[in-house]
Order: C-alpha cells, then structure tokens, then sequence
C-alpha cells in the first residue's frame, strides 16, 4: 500500500485551538512541509509575535522565539546575524506587521536583511477582539467600525506586498491565499521560493497569505473562504510583486 499522507516531522501532534475554517493551521502546516522537504528543520528558527500568530510555537517543532508585539523583524535581524547560518522567518498578522510592527517591518526590508517574513493578512484584528486592522477592506464592518471602515476617516488598507516591493533591497514579495486546495499549493510554492531566497543569500522576502478570519468576519467558514477568493482579491490581488529571478539577477 502507497502511503498518501504523512504528518510532518516538523509539525507537533497538538490538536489545533484556532477557529473552524480560520488559515492559520493551513500555513503551519506548509511552513513544516517546506522545512522538513528543504531539510533545515535542525537550524531553523521561527518567530512569533504578539496575536493569534503567537502560538505558532505550539503547532511547529522548531526553535521558536517570542517578541513584544510588532518586533519580530527587528529580533529576527539579531538572530540573523549572529547565527548567519540559520534560517530566520517571522511570521506574523496583519494587525502586528501592518500597524504595531510598520516601522521594524520597512526597515528591515529597506536594509534588505535576509530573513523570510509570513503574512497572515486576515483584515482583522483576531486575538484581541475583531478590531479594525490597517488590511481591513472599505466599508467593512468591525469592531471599531460598526457603521463600516470610512477611507475619509480610516484611511484605505495598506498593501503590503505592493508597498515593501518598491523598495530596492527587496528580492521577493508574493500575495497568496488560502482559499481552495489550488490556493494552498500556489501558496506553498510562493513559501518555498521565499525561503530558498533566504538559503542562497539573496535578501529580504515576504509571503502575504489571505486567510479567512469566520469568527470575526461573522460567516460560517464556506461563506468566509468565499468572501476570501471573491472580494479579499478585489482589494488585495494575489500575484508577484517582486522577484530576484525577474530582476536580471544570476
């Protein structure tokens, strides 16, 4: 008999705690496959922040780290260039990076430091209460904008696969989605280029994931895997935004 399945050694045997149909668990597991397929498992170290992101130490049988919320990239760089040889990805919500983290985030792609960075883009905040996050769509109901997010107060969501690809020490930025088992392989592949852009030395790389938030965007998880392919894309299209291969570089 042909095996069909296997559990990756990187990926823990916890039950998951996330909510039904939420993407966290989806990316865990393409983080441990890609870590366990390039075999790096022993000199990889994660990064988790402060959010639903957090327990990503729970679920992946790595070398973790913790950091303050919003600081993952900026820890990241320490470890990075003390232990040069590790692989370094932080991996992080929308909420950490895109509001709290905004600063440690451009700076570290600005330098271009070569580390791999996650980005679970739920438009939400998850954790602290389904807040208004910097991704959340116009006129989306939250938390703190229960009449609907209004750009003449708001302001329009950030993307961030757009805005960290225009800087030029960027080798790879990606938008992805968890939406239907295609989605989930193109995002694997966007997964294991940006980390094989760390392995050989090429810089910063970043891997925005849409992921379903069904709790918070108050949808039964088809309806929210859904709203994902269909409306997250209107306002954040997935695609390449920049690639060392494009670049003219070897």
């Amino acid at each position: 008999m042909s095996v069909k399945y296997r559990r990756p050694t990187a990926l823990t045997e916890k039950v998951t705690h996330y909510c039904a149909g939420c993407g966290h668990g989806v990316a865990h597991r393409l983080l441990a496959e890609i870590i366990d397929e390039l075999g790096i498992r022993e000199r990889t170290i994660g990064m988790a922040p402060v959010g639903c992101a957090v327990v990503a130490y729970d679920y992946l049988d790595i070398d973790m780290c913790e950091a303050p919320h919003g600081r993952t990239p900026a820890v990241a760089t320490g470890i990075k260039r003390a232990l040069p040889e590790s692989v370094v990805f932080s991996y992080q919500g929308d909420g950490d990076l895109a509001a709290i983290g905004t600063a440690e985030i451009i700076h570290a792609a600005n330098r271009g430091e070569n580390i791999t960075v996650v980005f679970i883009n739920n438009a939400v905040y998850g954790m602290t209460g389904g807040q208004m996050a910097p991704t959340t769509p116009d006129k989306a109901k939250t938390t703190t904008t229960p009449y609907g997010r209004n750009p003449d107060n708001e302001g329009h969501p950030l993307k961030v696969a757009e805005l960290l690809a225009g800087l030029d020490r960027v080798a790879y930025s990606a938008r992805v989605m968890i939406a239907s088992p295609g989605d989930v392989r193109k995002a694997k592949r966007a997964l294991m280029k940006a980390f094989r852009c760390q392995i050989e030395g090429r810089g910063f790389s970043i891997v925005e994931i849409l992921s379903p938030c069904p709790t918070y965007w108050k949808m039964d998880p088809p309806a929210a895997f859904k709203y994902c392919a269909e409306e997250m894309t209107k306002v954040f299209p997935t695609g390449v935004y920049r690639d060392w291969e494009d670049d003219g570089a070897d």
